[in-house]
């Protein structure tokens, strides 16, 4: 049978909810109470925003001024920082109008002396946005290229009349050149530019040709086929050379300006993965291989042929040696590799590579670094972290788990200086199979739990529908996490995980330890209740899995230990199932602490119900039970959460976590409320500081924040801050 007695199950949670109905201690209103004093700090980026600058959470291609001046494109930053200028290790600024009212950006750069080129996308918001010439007609979308002056990228470098001068949003449209004009959700992007005083070269790779433009007047020249061209490199004789045929093995050809191909050899080793050239002073031709090499190959010409002479960072990147480990040279998704009139060298990464059908790479790890000729690193600048959480390892305190990868801290520092990062933990080479890749485009909220004295790495995404589980074996593995288990809830958002039953509503586990995802390893729910739907995950101490289903009441999945490999245990067999408990009509989070056998609830009741709009929510109440599991729980209080929804911006609690004494809940907007778990007296409040700007982006998942208390009484609170590419960290030490 799938679950054991459940008729008897059925009985008792009925029998629960009724008990809960009349075992009522207290109702605890919420008053003003004071600002906490906090300190705020921040993990996973080079820059807090304390300065109002922060390093890009993605980059896809980049571009160097010959002063050093590097300009960057990717599809998506959260902020609106698609395409950005730095320098020296500095960020300068971002172009804008590359985000909101139809903006997008893109997936190639060039610079000559006057002007930015960037490729970029402009849609209509599902044809909310309508004006001819400005945004495209309802039901298509226009890829294209944006022209800025290079001394000032902001500001549009118009080669056409505007389509409506009254109309601020049309002044960038008349620095647009549209290339191709597409039904809405289809990709097609320009792979490629490259640009003299004179001249711009454009890679329309869904056409499968190059065509050349009047880098002034934007008219058209020339073109010619190439199949699915990439990135573009200009050598010092104005020739071209182009990455073709796409895919995972393009090619190198070489291009007379006029498009008369030359009879060269340049051989890639044969599992390159080449997604970026560019020629160095020396007339030396760079080229990033994104495939296992994970380096910087170097050519260098000996009459029609080149060799390569050189490379830049250690074979194998990041994944060699200790793998996961990051450092100067260990290179982690290559994007983009340019250089300057010095012959310094800079590359781009994004933990991934670039994608030209999505944005997967953002939350994966963006850096931008410079290199001396000689190979000496020069500066390094991280925007590693996206929808993304934060969790203390509970077997080292000093080290802290995100989506996928490890942090250290180190308090003693200023806020900012006081993490390092050490660990990127999805290994695409070692387990291609990894969900990470395959459920959604970021890692996912992070839990860690010590289970039979090993730590396990817990994830689910940021619409709750599933839950990753992963363990680690240093010796053999690193840093990485080893995809270990994922509980499947509803179909969408698995439909990409390799031999997956279609639907969902499964549990896999790696029965033979390989970390693939093998078509015998995957158990169907074979009960009538699917797990589909909810926004509650939780795991507690001793590893038992709870799930808040909405008005679907409360699973929760008992830990069945660890098998042979070394992976938890989680089966249909050992769920149980337990009715709303009164007064609630929906649960939205259920937290465990089986030391207290104290379940804290938060959701919506009959006179605090839930409001369309707020889906997200944690809920408008927050109930404690004692003696949880003893058939008889008893109601300590029920506390009303703030909830002003019309408010600017909104009181809502997105989500909440418990730890040591207390209870902490934040908002969409970064404030947080803290409440003595026993007595549900609210101790006070606080948010972002100076050392960030006083700012958060909104908390856009259900589990985004989490807090650890440190030995010496002093409290770490995490919360998801997504608009610039990091996780707050808050540290309080209680009076």
């Amino acid at each position: 049978m799938p679950f054991s007695n459940p008729d008897r199950r059925l009985r008792r949670t009925q029998a629960l909810a009724a008990m809960c109905a009349f075992i009522c201690t207290s109702s605890v209103q919420t008053i003003a109470a004071p600002q906490l004093n906090v300190t705020t700090s921040w993990i996973g980026n080079t820059f807090g925003n304390g300065q109002g600058t922060w390093m890009q959470i993605n980059v896809t291609a980049i571009a160097v001024t010959p002063e050093g001046k590097v300009f960057t494109n990717a599809p998506w930053d959260e902020s609106g920082a698609e395409i950005s200028a730095y320098q020296d290790g500095k960020p300068l600024g971002f172009a804008g109008g590359t985000h909101g009212w139809g903006g997008a950006g893109g997936n190639a750069v060039a610079v000559n002396h006057r002007y930015l080129f960037a490729a970029v996308g402009v849609g209509n918001e599902k044809g909310h946005l309508v004006g001819n010439g400005i945004w495209p007609e309802k039901g298509s979308q226009w890829f294209g290229i944006t022209r800025r002056p290079l001394d000032e990228p902001r500001r549009a470098a118009a080669f056409q009349a505007s389509p409506d001068a009254l109309n601020p949003h049309a002044q960038l449209a008349g620095a647009f050149l549209k290339i191709n004009e597409v039904p809405a959700g289809t990709h097609a992007d320009i792979g490629g530019l490259a640009a003299t005083d004179s001249t711009l070269y454009v890679s329309n790779t869904p056409m499968n040709r190059i065509e050349v433009y009047d880098a002034n007047s934007m008219q058209r020249k020339t073109q010619w086929d190439v199949q699915a061209p990439g990135r573009i490199a200009l050598a010092a004789d104005g020739s071209v050379w182009v990455l073709s045929g796409g895919g995972h093995a393009p090619r190198v050809e070489h291009y007379s300006a006029q498009g008369r191909r030359f009879d060269e050899t340049l051989t890639l080793p044969d599992d390159s993965v080449a997604v970026d050239l560019a020629f160095d002073p020396q007339q030396r031709l760079l080229i990033a291989d994104n495939g296992p090499r994970q380096q910087i190959l170097i050519y260098t010409r000996q009459g029609k042929t080149w060799t390569q002479s050189a490379s830049l960072g250690e074979r194998g990147g990041i994944f060699s040696g200790v793998a996961g480990r990051p450092g100067p040279g260990r290179f982690n998704g290559l994007t983009g590799v340019a250089t300057d009139a010095r012959g310094n060298i800079y590359v781009s990464t994004n933990g991934v590579g670039p994608q030209h059908d999505d944005s997967i790479g953002a939350g994966l790890g963006a850096t931008l670094e410079a290199w001396t000729p000689a190979g000496k690193r020069l500066w390094n600048l991280e925007g590693l972290l996206f929808v993304d959480g934060a969790w203390v390892d509970p077997q080292r305190p000093n080290s802290v788990y995100t989506g996928n990868k490890r942090f250290e801290l180190d308090l003693s520092k200023p806020a900012g200086q006081d993490w390092k990062y050490v660990g990127f933990l999805s290994n695409r080479f070692r387990y291609p199979d990894d969900p990470v890749f395959h459920t959604d485009q970021w890692p996912g909220l992070p839990t860690a739990r010590a289970l039979g004295g090993r730590t396990f790495l817990f994830l689910t995404d940021m619409y709750a529908d599933h839950l990753k589980i992963y363990r680690f074996d240093a010796q053999h593995d690193g840093e990485t996490a080893i995809p270990s288990g994922l509980i499947a809830g509803r179909g969408r958002g698995v439909q990409n995980v390799p031999n997956a039953p279609a639907g969902g509503d499964w549990i896999w586990r790696d029965a033979n330890g390989n970390g693939a995802l093998d078509p015998d390893e995957f158990t169907r729910n074979p009960g009538r209740d699917h797990l589909a739907g909810g926004w509650g995950w939780w795991i507690d101490t001793r590893g038992d899995i709870w799930r808040a289903r909405d008005d679907k009441g409360i699973w929760r999945f008992r830990f069945g230990g660890l098998d042979a490999k070394g992976n938890p245990i989680y089966s249909y067999d050992t769920l149980d199932k337990y009715a709303i408990p009164a007064p609630f009509t929906e649960v939205h989070r259920a937290i465990y602490e089986p030391q207290t056998d104290t379940l804290y609830v938060t959701g919506y009741t009959a006179d605090s119900p839930h409001e369309p709009g707020f889906w997200k929510e944690a809920g408008r109440v927050l109930v404690r039970y004692d003696k949880w599991s003893s058939g008889h729980p008893e109601q300590r209080y029920l506390l009303r959460l703030p909830w002003d929804p019309k408010a600017k911006p909104p009181v809502t609690p997105a989500g909440l976590t418990v730890e040591g004494q207390y209870v902490f809940v934040v908002e969409p907007a970064g404030n947080v409320h803290v409440y003595d778990k026993d007595s549900a007296k609210e101790i006070g409040s606080f948010g972002p500081g100076p050392e960030v700007g006083r700012a958060s982006g909104w908390v856009d998942v259900p589990f985004g924040i989490t807090a650890h208390r440190e030995p010496n009484g002093e409290y770490l609170v995490f919360v998801e801050e997504d608009a610039r590419g990091k996780v707050l960290m808050y540290r309080w030490k209680p009076a």
